[in-house]
């Protein structure tokens, strides 16, 4: 048996945070006295690390303030997480039944690599019940920035799982740059932050849920 890893991006793949993310985003622009970007523009930066993502909303300030605004969004975030629970990044309709489908498959392995801290990619797996699911968690903490490919190297590494074997599932073209970029095959999706026409390098985008499971197995079908 072949065995295969579906990688998930998380925001905006399984959850939508965008709520949260905005509100901490203003909250830590507005704890500047600095003008607050666009909503189109910081859901562009979903994905992306944090330092990589004020780098691309305020490149003009300077280094040291970046950083108080990364911080501040981190505890404006954690705040509303605390005030939220469940509810603060819910899970898309449908999530929750198709990680349950591909978790029965006994050659087929799961596990995320996502722009979010450990504290916060392990809080919402927590708060959502999905601890079974997830074999490798790679997260901003300990990778450079999405399109790097250290993270999907880092989950082929953990689980043993050939590049060919393996499908990066994510809403943006960060997700899909990186899965170019370490030779896997990228699944777009289009109900995220990143319109369907930004997904360049994705083999296919899906508009559905429930399109994922024979989605994965069309792409394997061509790598087999």
């Amino acid at each position: 048996m072949n065995l295969r890893l579906v990688i998930f991006d998380v925001d905006g793949t399984l959850v939508d945070s965008q709520a949260s993310i905005v509100a901490a985003m203003t909250g830590a622009f507005g704890a500047e006295g600095l003008p607050v970007p666009e909503r189109a523009a910081i859901l562009s930066i979903v994905g992306l690390s944090l330092d990589h993502a004020m780098l691309r909303l305020a490149p003009e300030l300077a280094a040291e303030i970046r950083a108080r605004l990364v911080e501040g969004y981190k505890a404006a975030y954690h705040a509303h997480r605390l005030e939220q629970g469940a509810a603060h990044s819910p899970l898309y309709p449908g999530v929750a039944e198709v990680l349950a489908r591909l978790a029965v498959r006994p050659e087929l392995l799961m596990g995320v690599a996502t722009g979010k801290s450990r504290r916060g990619l392990d809080a919402l797996i927590e708060a959502h019940g999905l601890e079974r699911y997830f074999v490798t968690r790679q997260v901003a903490d300990d990778h450079p920035s999405k399109p790097h490919p250290s993270m999907i190297h880092a989950a082929l590494d953990e689980t043993g799982v050939d590049a060919g074997g393996a499908v990066m599932v994510g809403d943006t073209s960060y997700d899909m740059d990186m899965a170019r970029a370490a030779g896997v095959a990228g699944l777009g999706v289009s109900w995220g932050y990143h319109a369907p026409e930004a997904l360049k390098n994705a083999a296919s985008v899906i508009h559905r849920v429930d399109d994922l499971p024979p989605a994965l197995d069309r792409i394997w079908e061509k790598t087999a």
